[in-house]
């Protein structure tokens, strides 16, 4: 709402029915914009298009985004202000317009990405975001261009495994958009919500500011051209999972396990969720981490903690790929914590797994391309009122 302030305007300087600009412009002199406390006036938010015609007033306010979270309040306490120092009678017409260009709609939202690929989990701690980190180097190793989103909004640890904590992107004026540039490390693009909030903040935050923060990463992002974009996808099936399927296509995606049944009841419900007819994103295979556990001073021994060959037995049942079997070792947590994912060791046995894994995915991913037409959007309808 418009600030009261001492301002020399009256109901009397409209005593013979004429508004005059400077009344209008004393009027928004009162109103403030919320995110910086100064008056619109002196912003120069209001452009030089001023029409007065009796008593209908209009002109066009300016804001630096089309994504204004205030422009609808300020549009609002400009008319109140119109109303309240000029006349209540006036028919007041605003146009809004930004300097900024809109984010674009497909195709043109993300027009140099060839595939999409979500790393999925029905449950927590079975290793999803390593996996995912491990494969985005390994691609990269192979010879691609790979760019990584941590779409865990309330819980991203791809910061932490790439040793980039305190990174803190930049943004730059492309083709009239501001672009967040993504951070490079080990020859992977990286953005994640990790890097605009405090590590030891809790994000707390409803799903629709979540959902709007990641389509931010998304669409206002300089991801230029990838072979592979990889989505390290929050564990279950949420509010992002949908906000991924009706904002970007996605070419397929990867489903992480461990092999104990428990993690495989909730596999099959991150599977049935891509398969969903209303969703029906191809699944390129499925992955077992913590296959084993191997000594590193034994190589060649195996011992099946969490229970042996689950996820190879799910995939057959389901018809669905075996991409990899992960091994568990203990330098592959020392590694993630250090900032130094196994990827960047294939000359080790997880390295050299994660390499593999890579490899399948670049065979799944061009079959499914050869084999299938090509990804949209999800389009989710309201049921109808019967």
């Amino acid at each position: 709402m418009p600030e009261k302030q001492n301002i020399s305007i009256s109901r009397e300087s409209m005593s013979d029915g004429t508004i005059y600009p400077a009344l209008i412009m004393n009027a928004l002199s009162t109103v403030r914009y919320p995110g910086t406390g100064k008056n619109i006036v002196e912003m120069h938010m209001v452009e030089d298009d001023l029409r007065i015609a009796g008593l209908h007033v209009s002109f066009t306010l300016i804001f630096d985004k089309p994504t204004d979270p205030f422009m609808k309040s300020v549009t609002k306490a400009c008319e109140a202000a119109i109303h309240a120092y000029v006349h209540h009678d006036v028919e007041v017409e605003i146009a809004t317009k930004a300097l900024q260009a809109p984010r674009p709609d497909l195709p043109d939202l993300l027009p140099g990405v060839r595939n999409i690929i979500a790393v999925s989990s029905g449950k927590g701690g079975v290793g999803k975001s390593t996996v995912a980190a491990n494969l985005a180097i390994a691609l990269a190793r192979l010879g691609h261009r790979v760019g990584l989103l941590d779409c865990d909004i309330f819980g991203p640890s791809i910061p932490k495994m790439f040793g980039i904590e305190n990174a803190r992107p930049y943004s730059e004026s492309i083709d009239n958009r501001d672009l967040i540039i993504p951070v490079e490390k080990y020859g992977v693009k990286v953005l994640s919500i990790g890097f605009f909030v405090e590590p030891d903040q809790a994000t707390i935050w409803r799903g629709g500011m979540a959902s709007n923060a990641l389509k931010q990463l998304i669409g206002d992002a300089h991801w230029g051209d990838l072979d592979y974009f990889i989505l390290d996808t929050p564990p279950g099936t949420s509010d992002i999972h949908l906000t991924l399927v009706q904002t970007i296509p996605l070419t397929g995606a990867v489903i992480v396990s461990t092999p104990q049944d428990v993690a495989l009841a909730d596999a099959r419900k991150g599977i049935n969720m891509y398969r969903n007819e209303k969703i029906d994103v191809p699944i390129l295979g499925l992955v077992e981490n913590m296959a084993w556990f191997t000594p590193a001073e034994h190589p060649d021994e195996r011992y099946y903690l969490f229970g042996r060959e689950g996820v190879s037995r799910l995939a057959a049942e389901m018809n669905i790929p075996l991409l990899g079997q992960i091994p568990v070792v203990e330098s592959i947590c020392q590694s993630s914590d250090e900032g130094e994912p196994a990827a960047l060791h294939p000359e080790q046995p997880t390295g050299q797994a994660f390499m593999q894994l890579a490899a399948r995915v670049v065979t799944q991913t061009d079959r499914r391309n050869a084999e299938l037409a090509p990804s949209t959007i999800v389009q989710m309808r309201k049921p109808e009122n019967t």
